[in-house]
């Protein structure tokens, strides 16, 4: 059906007064024929040609509400008119208005309140008048858009649109994706065409656009591309890891609409259509870069010197005065681009990545890890995107392992330092750490196999014997492992007592002659 703006109604209805014919209105107006019809009201019977039957007589109208009633002759009442019915009979729904509509404001579908008006109060109507009521009702309650504008560097608008045809020197056609970014309050824009829409090329993208604005917005509305959300949700939406990071390292936030909700972008869906068709319709580029310079071009002498269309001010000059001083400033370096991917971790603790090998903590052995490379280092994180290891890239057929990603079950004790060997054998006790102290001074080099033999002695002997046989072979001067070893196999040697004379602990025979003077009396 035809919907037509007020303005050419009214000339419908004032072109019918002054006697002009339907068909010489839709000629005049350039509309349909039935749509001059429809709003000019019911047409005047066609006129039989002669000798045709009259015409059957139709069923009567069934008269509206409060109207004369038939085989009277009272006079006629005005109908009163009821909310949400039409001229003739009364719709059985309009008893229960008030309790249809708090429905409708609930949000219950037509359906429910069909089922409820049947369960409660014995409902004789069908579901179809049930439904076409609840529709004007519906229609009737509908709200004007809200109208949103936004601070001075709040905000930024993005979509993608189609560029114009390139035409390389071979005749190929291809058509490019065109890239608008618009500052939401001064509609300040720009546009940059690229082949693809990844991710490494939308975040490219936005990069430009940051440096051509020098600086950055708040936060950064965009619709659902997959170049930028990994997950559709309007309330936690999952952002692509590397687009997150790409906000992070610039200080803004990206928020997703709403999917299927044009209207929560309107500024940008405008401003992408304004730039297909006045700066790109009709043309055609022998490159992508011939088209971006166009643009480049297009937004410095057209769009930046059009009024706005809110405060009728030109666009370039309210950027310059009020947005501009309000964006984020840029941060010192681009944003470093990388690769991303899963990998598993091996028995050995390492991850594979281009045919070079990088050690995880041990407690990742048989997961999977999230990777990170760019031309001079690998970050690897764990599922929820937390680091867990840093490495230099290295060449192909390399190790990068990092000794704390090594357990200490599997750590050898020469790969620990002659220092931890020496720490671990004081721990025994002093007869231990003076002679391996001594041994590796004696021996150099030679002395750190000597060293692990001694550790590994506490796996078959008591730390006591060990001790005592370190004594024995450091007074003795025997700094080889073999001799250590068959002192320790020696039995321990009887502890032998000297006879003492004397000792404060000994008394003196004449003091037991004073106690038993008999038994010691001369003969």
């Amino acid at each position: 059906m035809n919907h037509l703006c007020v303005s050419t109604c009214e000339a419908i209805k004032a072109l019918a007064l002054k006697g002009w014919s339907g068909r010489r209105i839709a000629r005049e107006l350039a509309v349909n024929r039935e749509t001059v019809a429809r709003y000019l009201g019911p047409s005047k019977p066609a006129i039989p040609p002669p000798g045709s039957a009259p015409p059957p007589e139709s069923n009567p109208a069934i008269p509206p509400l409060g109207s004369e009633g038939t085989g009277t002759g009272s006079a006629p009442k005005p109908a009163i008119p009821t909310v949400g019915s039409r001229a003739g009979r009364r719709s059985l729904c309009e008893v229960h208005l008030a309790e249809i509509t708090l429905a409708i404001e609930q949000g219950l579908s037509a359906q429910r309140i069909y089922q409820d008006l049947v369960t409660s109060h014995a409902f004789a109507g069908s579901y179809t008048s049930v439904k076409r009521f609840v529709h004007r009702r519906r229609a009737s309650q509908k709200l004007p858009f809200r109208r949103w504008e936004s601070e001075p560097g709040e905000e930024a608008q993005i979509d993608f649109g189609q560029g114009a045809w390139v035409i390389d020197e071979h005749g190929k056609r291809r058509r490019p994706h065109l890239l608008r970014v618009i500052l939401s309050h001064s509609r300040k824009g720009y546009s940059e065409v690229l082949w693809r829409q990844t991710t490494e090329e939308f975040i490219r993208g936005l990069e430009n656009a940051f440096r051509s604005f020098g600086g950055v917005p708040a936060k950064l509305i965009v619709d659902n591309l997959r170049a930028a959300v990994s997950r559709c949700d309007w309330f936690e939406p999952e952002l692509n890891p590397k687009v997150r990071e790409f906000c992070a390292h610039y200080g803004t936030v990206m928020l997703p609409t709403r999917p299927a909700m044009p209207r929560h972008k309107g500024k940008v869906e405008a401003g992408v259509k304004y730039g297909q068709n006045n700066a790109l319709k009709g043309h055609e580029f022998k490159s992508l870069a011939a088209q971006n310079a166009h643009l480049i071009e297009w937004e410095r002498t057209v769009a930046d010197t059009r009024l706005h269309g809110t405060i009728r001010r030109q666009v370039a000059q309210q950027f310059r005065d009020v947005e501009r001083p309000r964006l984020q400033p840029l941060p010192a370096s681009l944003f470093p681009m990388f690769s991303e991917a899963r990998r598993s971790v091996h028995r050995d603790g390492h991850i594979e990545l281009q045919k070079a090998f990088y050690s995880v903590p041990p407690e990742f052995m048989g997961q999977q890890v999230w990777v990170r490379w760019e031309s001079k280092l690998v970050r690897l994180f764990d599922e929820r995107m937390k680091p867990i290891a840093l490495h230099a890239r290295v060449d192909p057929g390399r190790f990068s392992t990092d000794q704390a990603h090594i357990h200490s079950h599997k750590r050898a004790f020469i790969e620990r330092g002659v220092d931890y060997m020496l720490e671990r054998a004081a721990l025994m006790g002093k007869a231990s750490g003076n002679w391996t102290r001594r041994m590796y001074e004696v021996r150099g080099v030679e002395g750190i196999r000597v060293l692990q033999g001694f550790l590994g002695l506490v796996d078959d002997h008591p730390i006591g014997l060990i001790e005592r046989a370190a004594a024995r072979a450091f007074d003795q001067g025997a700094w080889r492992l073999r001799d250590l070893k068959t002192l320790l196999a020696e039995p321990s040697p009887q502890l032998t007592l000297g006879f003492l004379e004397s000792h404060p602990l000994i008394r003196d025979l004449n003091q037991y002659a004073q106690l038993t003077p008999d038994c010691f009396s001369p003969l």
